[in-house]
């Protein structure tokens, strides 16, 4: 667990202050937590073991930033927890040369997740101060081959398509037409689906070479509702 002091980094957020060695510690103790639930993808884990989680977390809520459990990043949004993040970056089979998109930037953690594997990652998210943090953030750390954009994600994003693997990371009740059009023959989507506070199922669609699609059940989640906008 960390533990540190905290210092004053502007008039407005008080920040703790740990080295890049406690991080380090405690992103270790994070994989071996996702290991022992026996996800063995070591390409997803050695990126997990990369990807500073802490910068993606509100400063007050550093502290939980590696523990295995969602974190809440305002406006009733949280950040998965890195077993859900990392289950979903595997099964969505992602490779060097994929264009990615994913519905629901939040603070972009898992955007970042996913550009250490892609050619290019676009993210959408409806939630305007969620999407700008998102895209300072990450082009703060680094990241240029993300895009960042404002908007609703039951439409995708229809000037990057087709995509080779789609992400959404709040689970709407039925999967979104645009997302399946979007999709290019051969791509893979993860998608919670269901209404919230019932079960909800995490699915693997595929769409092969001629366009039929396969779903499969992976598991039970629980996700936030996707939100739609409703002007």
């Amino acid at each position: 667990m960390l533990a540190g002091k905290s210092i004053q980094q502007d008039e407005a957020v008080v920040r703790p202050q740990f080295s890049e060695e406690e991080f380090m510690a405690e992103r270790r103790k994070m994989i071996e937590a996702i290991s022992a639930h026996g996800l063995d993808d070591q390409e997803v884990l050695d990126v997990l073991a990369r990807v500073p989680r802490h910068e993606f977390v509100n400063p007050e809520d550093i502290d939980f930033a590696y523990r295995d459990q969602p974190v809440p990043i305002g406006e009733g949004q949280t950040i998965s927890q890195p077993l859900m993040v990392a289950t979903m970056t595997s099964l969505a089979e992602v490779g060097a040369d994929d264009s990615v998109l994913e519905i629901g930037t939040g603070s972009g953690y898992q955007a970042a997740v996913l550009a250490e594997m892609a050619r290019e990652v676009v993210s959408v998210e409806i939630i305007g101060t969620h999407a700008k943090n998102a895209a300072d953030r990450l082009k703060r750390l680094g990241y240029e081959n993300i895009s960042v954009i404002h908007g609703d994600g039951y439409f995708g994003w229809e000037e990057g398509a087709p995509y080779d693997a789609v992400i959404v990371t709040a689970a709407p009740e039925k999967i979104p037409q645009a997302l399946i059009d979007q999709l290019a023959p051969g791509g893979r989507l993860v998608i919670p689906l269901g209404k919230s506070g019932w079960t909800q199922n995490l699915l693997l669609v595929r769409k092969d070479l001629d366009g039929n699609l396969e779903a499969r059940k992976k598991e039970s989640v629980r996700f936030v509702p996707f939100t739609r906008d409703k002007r």
